[in-house]
């Protein structure tokens, strides 16, 4: 006869939910899937969860000011070359870190989302 193991409990880290629905990392990641649009959305909808909009007022702190600089004819033109790299790089940290639930905060932008988090 074969042996039985016995199922062990694993125990799972309880994830909260959002208004919508959705674990807060997933509603975190979506803050940044679209830029300060999703951002914005998500900003707009969920009015509870803390962790989300924190997120979703970084989002728009850091990637609306990018977004304007980058259409003003030729210095966002030529600053687009160089920023753009970077920004593509911060967009993909910031979607893993809210995914994986962490509260990641950027110099300044991060500072900002508290502030207004805290009002």
């Amino acid at each position: 006869m074969a042996k039985k193991k016995k199922l062990s409990k694993k125990s799972k880290k309880e994830t909260k939910k959002t208004e919508l629905g959705l674990d807060e990392n997933i509603a975190g990641l979506l803050c940044y899937v679209l830029t300060w649009v999703s951002g914005l959305v998500m900003l707009l909808i969920e009015k509870k969860n803390k962790f989300v909009r924190f997120h979703a007022i970084q989002s728009i702190v850091v990637f609306l000011p990018l977004h304007i600089l980058v259409m003003i004819p030729f210095i966002g033109w030529t600053l687009a070359f160089i920023i753009g790299p970077l920004t593509l790089i911060l967009w993909i940290v910031l979607i893993i870190k809210a995914y994986q639930g962490e509260k990641f905060k950027i110099p300044i932008a991060g500072d900002i989302a508290e502030n207004q988090l805290n009002k």
